[in-house]
């Protein structure tokens, strides 16, 4: 894997397929940018969007997640210009109309207001935070998108990382890849999302051909996984539901709140355990699932891998899934504000400052502690399972089987005990599965959004057309074939975030 974002000449190294629509667009692109800005740009930075196969809301939790990029990104085309101004557009100009920043006006981002130059401005600080300025050159930005914003493919990641290549370039900087991920992560929070760092990484990283099982803690480690190579091979088939889901707007009573839940089930867990008083646990801000489940076994034999990695994290995810029932069984039906703070032994105020409230407000009568935390235990070990059978060399159909019952598992869990689906999901879920999926569940947030969904090559035409009539034609009749064909695809790894320069 590159420790730096690669430089490409040719189109074909980063596009698997339809490169002959691709040149088109970035020549598109080129032009309008002559056109806007008096000259060509130097070059096009590139990130794409992601798909997470398997490991959904648990990377803000501390545990691994199992994605992969795609093909769909955000392209900034970019050229110093000399001043100290930031004029940045959009090819979409009527939906995002053109902008013109000074230096010093980058810095300022009112999360309140749901502006699309805010995720711009969150890329120029990534990078600038993360060397310590408070400016850099002027610079000429042009973007362009082909990730759906609101349908869980990390739209927004890939603006975001797209927009730190090219600051990083125009100033001269040279980031490491994780350090790249771990900024943009960071940045992302100045528009009050609480990001877990799993997008930025595979968007960053990703690589051809394979998933990434990566992990964050205690430091950032992406894994490249190849999925089993069998006849006929398998495709991972792209359904966005066309319901929206916005992070940013709903983030208080959805995303936002699953953070809150699991960083309070964490607080909560750690007294239970009796070791909330480590410096492991004090010093962590904020204190997860993963720090919590890692410092229990520090000095207990109980979980021990025996020099077997996978079955050491199987051992103690299921121990903490049992300590979990134990502790937070007494509230099926959840936490009120004052239960959890009694159960603390803090005011209600210390509380909201220990969730850090202030930057990520939330709003909720009764927090939903157990199932939060049975959601992400159970869901860590999926995501371990899944690597393990890609890693055992078996590419019967048996292995695919279990693949897909992971999957589905993990669509019941976001379902039932994280209450992340929709009914839109649900049904593409079991369209897609009667069709021929091996397994379907959402991917990215939820609640909207799209799902993927492992399917044989020789039943994709089918799933494909089975969801173009049982979904898409009743819920969505206007929808033109263009428009189908950027909404249901079939898809598989491709390469993360680089330079293009003809």
């Amino acid at each position: 894997m590159s420790l730096f974002a690669p430089t490409v000449h040719r189109l074909s190294d980063i596009y698997g397929a339809d490169v002959d629509a691709q040149a088109l667009r970035y020549a598109r692109l080129a032009a309008t940018f002559k056109a806007t800005y008096g000259a060509q740009p130097d070059f096009i930075a590139r990130a794409p969007g992601r798909v997470n196969i398997i490991g959904e809301h648990i990377d803000y939790c501390g545990f691994p997640v199992f994605p992969m990029a795609i093909a769909p990104d955000t392209l900034v085309a970019a050229r110093a210009n000399g001043s100290d101004h930031i004029r940045v557009s959009n090819m979409d100009s009527a939906k995002y109309p053109p902008r013109d920043f000074s230096v010093a006006d980058m810095f300022e981002i009112d999360s309140t207001k749901h502006e699309w130059s805010n995720y711009f401005k969150c890329g120029y600080r990534g990078v600038l935070d993360h060397v310590s300025r408070q400016g850099g050159k002027g610079f000429d930005a042009l973007i362009d998108g082909t990730v759906p914003a609101g349908g869980g493919l990390s739209s927004s990641a890939a603006f975001v990382c797209a927009t730190q290549l090219a600051v990083q370039r125009i100033d001269g900087y040279d980031l490491t890849q994780a350090q790249l991920a771990s900024a943009a992560a960071r940045a992302e929070r100045h528009v009050g999302v609480n990001a877990g760092g799993m997008d930025q990484a595979v968007s960053i990283m990703g690589q051809q051909d394979s998933a990434l099982f990566i992990e964050f803690y205690p430091s950032l480690k992406a894994i490249p996984v190849k999925l089993p190579e069998a006849g006929p091979p398998f495709a991972f088939v792209i359904a966005n539901t066309m319901v929206v889901s916005d992070k940013h707007v709903t983030a208080p009573t959805n995303y936002n709140l699953r953070v809150v839940e699991t960083r309070i089930g964490a607080l909560m867990l750690a007294k239970h355990l009796g070791i909330a008083e480590r410096a492991a646990c004090v010093g962590a801000d904020p204190l997860t699932f993963k720090v919590v489940m890692d410092e229990y076994f520090v000095m207990s034999n109980v979980g021990s891998s025996n020099g077997q990695e996978v079955q050491g994290w199987v051992t103690r995810l299921e121990a903490m899934l049992s300590e979990t029932d134990k502790l937070f069984g007494t509230h099926p039906q959840g936490y009120t504000r004052d239960e959890m703070a009694v159960a603390l032994g803090v005011t209600t105020t210390e509380l909201s400052a220990k969730i850090h409230e202030d930057q990520f407000p939330v709003r909720a009568d009764r927090f939903k502690l157990l199932q939060r935390a049975q959601h992400a235990f159970s869901e860590a070990l999926r995501v371990v399972k899944f690597r393990q059978v890609c890693e055992s060399g078996d590419t019967s159909d048996k292995c695919f089987v279990a693949l897909g019952d992971l999957m589905n598992e993990s669509q019941d869990s976001c379902r039932d005990l994280f209450e992340c689906s929709c009914p839109e999901l649900d049904e593409i879920c079991d369209i897609a599965r009667k069709a021929g999926s091996l397994g379907s569940r959402l991917t990215g947030a939820g609640w909207g959004g799209c799902s993927v969904h492992l399917v044989p090559a020789d039943k994709v035409a089918d799933v494909k057309q089975a969801l173009a009539d049982r979904y898409y034609a009743v819920r969505l009749p206007d929808l033109t074939a263009g428009q189908l064909s950027e909404v249901l695809f079939a898809t598989k790894p491709g390469r993360g975030a680089c330079y293009y320069v003809a």
